[in-house]
């Protein structure tokens, strides 16, 4: 692996000392991030974003909270910290998106679009300015370089490996890039910090959408989209209810619809199966496992593969539609920035707004954004 692949290894100190801006949050990951590169011999800085403008929650600025704690670390490791606000480029570049999907019926993922355009783009491009030659976060990711380019590899810890979240960057962003906890499984991390004496060794993993926090989901998108009501019908037909507007649910979903137990039909929970966006009707069936609910395959758009072109088709490879899923073996039949993608096995709530990752070998190739479910023959 290349040393600049992960600086808490040891052959990191071999490497020449690098100035390295690192992205701390107030969390544990970024803590250590910032620990194991100062370790590592390398000249190290933060820089804390501030992306959202609106971050009270509940008469609590979980914004301040976060900074005091980076405040924290910072001067516990004897590293400067600076501060930045990109709110303006968070709302244009990735919340008017997030947005714009959910009116159009789709179920975006804002975590993959701000990765790309705020802490791989806004974050780089400020750390350049700053003089620093690499950045740094707290991701779950390895890269390395092979034949000339730049490969991002899967996190040693499966199960907080955040690839997922990170396909859409790119060879320039990934030169630039270092994930000193791509190594380490998050026990390892906590121990680290508890052993450093950071504040943060016990802090809560964040949830939520990236940079906006633990919100209600609904009541949050309520701020900004308008209630569109229209009925709620089973895959017969039959009018079950009402619900608040198609951009306030997502495949799949269960919880929140409001239908309950009927007298004509078994006590087997309800599921949102499907939308109708020209006739503003949800669809939903009975069983987390109706047939309904599964796809054979899908269709993508704006797909990006991080080699920087697309391999050759048909692709045989592995692809996840969800954070966390265990890969499943695909074909993929690329034709320019779209793709569809065959399963071997049929997948559950295919959703159109999500993203599809593809992987080989441990490797993340790329992905793009689901357009629609498919069944092919």
């Amino acid at each position: 692996m290349d040393p600049a692949a992960s600086p808490a290894a040891p052959a990191a100190r071999t490497d020449a000392a690098r100035r390295v801006v690192v992205a701390v949050s107030g969390g544990v990951d970024s803590s250590v991030a910032a620990l194991l590169l100062a370790r590592a011999g390398h000249r190290v800085e933060a820089l804390f974003m501030k992306n959202w403008e609106d971050d009270d929650v509940d008469g609590r600025c979980a914004a301040a909270a976060d900074l005091a704690d980076a405040e924290g670390v910072c001067a516990h490791l004897g590293i400067p910290l600076h501060r930045a606000n990109f709110a303006d480029q968070y709302r244009a570049r990735v919340f008017a998106r997030f947005l714009a999907d959910h009116r159009a019926g789709r179920t975006p993922n804002p975590d993959v679009l701000c990765n790309r355009e705020i802490k791989f783009r806004a974050f780089l491009d400020h750390a350049l300015r700053l003089g620093a030659e690499r950045i740094a976060t707290g991701h779950y990711a390895r890269v390395r370089t092979r034949d000339g380019r730049f490969e991002l590899l899967c996190a040693a810890d499966a199960g907080k490996d955040q690839t997922y979240f990170l396909h859409l960057l790119d060879q320039e962003q990934l030169a630039r890039t270092w994930f000193p906890l791509g190594e380490l499984h998050k026990p390892e991390v906590r121990r680290l910090a508890r052993a450093a004496g950071l504040g943060t060794h016990a802090k809560k993993d964040s949830t939520g959408i990236c940079f906006i926090g633990e919100r209600e989901h609904r009541a949050f998108l309520r701020r900004y989209l308008p209630a569109e009501p229209g009925e709620i019908r089973s895959i017969d037909g039959a009018v079950l209810g009402v619900h608040e507007g198609l951009a306030f649910y997502t495949l799949g979903q269960r919880r929140g619809l409001g239908i309950g137990g009927r007298r004509d039909a078994d006590a087997a929970p309800w599921y949102v199966v499907a939308k109708d966006p020209v006739a503003n009707v949800l669809i939903v069936a009975q069983g987390h496992d109706h047939p309904r609910l599964y796809h054979r395959g899908l269709q993508a758009e704006a797909v990006h593969w991080i080699a920087g072109e697309a391999p050759a088709s048909p692709l045989r490879c592995e692809a996840r539609i969800r954070y966390r899923q265990r890969e499943q073996p695909c074909v993929v039949e690329i034709d320019a920035d779209s793709v569809q993608v065959c399963f071997a096995a049929p997948q559950r709530a295919v959703t159109p707004g999500q993203s599809v990752v593809f992987y080989r070998d441990g490797v993340c190739l790329g992905g793009g954004r689901i357009t629609a479910p498919l069944d092919p023959s």
